[in-house]
């Protein structure tokens, strides 16, 4: 049943599930997060994991106002705080290094899943919402890659420029009539 806002009254049971197994995984990351921001020394890393954790939160806070059963209305996600990292200042020890790529990892990791959840969601304005959390994941990771890359924490291998004409050449007929 909706209300004059169009807005399901009482969240569909799938909604609630997928919500309430996120819940816990948001508290543990989030616990996560707090000992790595303990165990770095390094500044700008202390940032991002920061950010991190104020993400989650933010994840959590509109998760919780979704299920709350005497909300009305429509539940807003905050936007994420820009950040700038100073990557002269990336001198990163080899723990730390491994820190930014578990952190990146759990970026991806929650982005599938926020994304995926989102397209069994069956309220429009809780199916919105975990699609902006995807984003939200999505753009950690990729701050969190750029500090991987800049201390060169990992290696990805690249294809060859006559490889990457080969494979274009061979698909491009898809775009003929």
């Amino acid at each position: 049943m909706m209300n004059e806002e169009g807005f399901l009254m009482n969240l569909p049971a799938a909604d609630l599930g997928i919500m309430a197994e996120h819940l816990p995984t948001h508290e543990g990351i989030i616990s996560k997060l707090k000992i790595f921001h303990e165990i770095v020394d390094n500044q700008e890393l202390k940032k991002l994991i920061q950010l991190n954790i104020q993400m989650l939160r933010e994840h959590v806070r509109a998760m919780l106002e979704l299920i709350d059963p005497k909300r009305k209305g429509e539940v807003k996600l905050a936007e994420m705080a820009d950040i700038q990292i100073n990557t002269e200042k990336l001198n990163l020890s080899e723990q730390e290094k491994d820190i930014v790529l578990e952190t990146r990892s759990v970026s991806k990791l929650m982005g599938s899943n926020n994304f995926n959840s989102a397209l069994m969601m069956k309220d429009r304005n809780v199916k919105h919402i975990h699609i902006q959390m995807a984003y939200q994941d999505v753009r950690m990771q990729m701050l969190y890659n750029m500090v991987v890359e800049h201390v060169e924490a990992d290696f990805t291998p690249r294809v060859t420029e006559a490889m990457q004409a080969k494979t274009h050449e061979k698909y491009k007929h898809i775009l003929q009539e």
